[in-house]
């Protein structure tokens, strides 16, 4: 077994194979849509979930892991022989989960004397979590300390960069984030906000765009401003948007240096503030 066992929450939007090949843990959040609760990619997939949403009025309502959830983790690990775990979650600006970890990991610690957890806010979401659990869970499995993972996750953070086109306004109306006349008048408009992820792990309007295609054009343009040279490692994440994630995959491709690629379902933790029709990219650099 590796030294140290990675964990995370759902809000990563990890692709199960590599969740498999990298022996991730990841720890569901709870989902409620059209009246039934369920399990982010337990019990309903990311295609369900669109398809729920759509088709109901109410705003699906997630909520995070319990504590009593993470401290069992926590433990199955433990007894299966972890003595090291890093759990990485999502921005503590965005949702509990964090702070519960931290709890959970005081519980299991007087438990376990033994055992050492470190609990890591990412302050990100989606992908631009997943990254990280990712990146760290390869460096486990070759056999890297505690301290160098924690390393090697503070410097992907700092340097990587997502940007990201919400299809429409609605979803952001009804969770409470924009006026219902914003809402209406970006609407009509074909308004286009494109989003990214501050320093202190909150998500930010960058721009507006009117249409899909100068939405686009205006998103690949901050990332080139952004990373302008050099090798890096993609990821293209989208909500129900199979066939633009294929044209969102080709730009990337087109414009950076790109050495490895993943293609990400938003899960329905993260599905339900951005809506259906959300798409985005985000890129790491590499060093070489």
């Amino acid at each position: 077994m590796e030294k140290v066992k990675v964990f995370c929450d759902s809000t990563a939007d990890i692709p199960q194979y590599l969740i498999e090949e990298l022996d991730i843990k990841v720890i569901p959040v709870k989902v409620q849509v059209a009246g039934e609760s369920y399990l982010d990619r337990v019990t309903i997939t990311p295609g369900q979930f669109y398809e729920k949403m759509k088709s109901t009025p109410e705003l699906p309502m997630t909520s995070q892991p319990s504590p009593v959830e993470i401290t069992e983790a926590y433990r199955q690990a433990i007894e299966a022989g972890a003595t090291e775990i890093l759990s990485i979650h999502i921005s503590s600006k965005m949702s509990g989960t964090y702070q519960t970890a931290l709890l959970a990991k005081s519980m299991i610690e007087e438990e376990y004397p033994e055992a050492r957890i470190v609990v890591v806010d990412s302050r990100a979401v989606t992908y631009a979590l997943g990254v990280l659990v990712v990146m760290a869970a390869r460096a486990a499995k070759e056999g890297k300390s505690m301290a160098e993972l924690q390393e090697l996750v503070q410097r992907i953070r700092d340097k990587q960069v997502l940007v990201a086109l919400v299809d429409t306004l609605e979803y952001l109306q009804k969770g409470g984030r924009i006026g219902k006349a914003s809402a209406l008048v970006g609407s009509l408009l074909n308004i286009k906000p494109i989003i990214s992820i501050n320093d202190d792990g909150e998500i930010y309007a960058i721009e507006k765009a009117r249409g899909k295609n100068k939405a686009q054009a205006k998103a690949f343009e901050l990332l080139k401003e952004k990373v302008p040279t050099g090798a890096v490692s993609a990821a293209i994440l989208h909500a129900d948007e199979e066939e633009q994630a294929e044209i969102w995959l080709e730009k990337a491709k087109e414009m950076f240096d790109v050495r490895e690629v993943v293609v990400v379902d938003l899960g329905p933790a993260v599905g339900t503030h951005a809506g259906p029709g959300t798409i985005g990219c985000l890129l790491v650099p590499l060093d070489e």
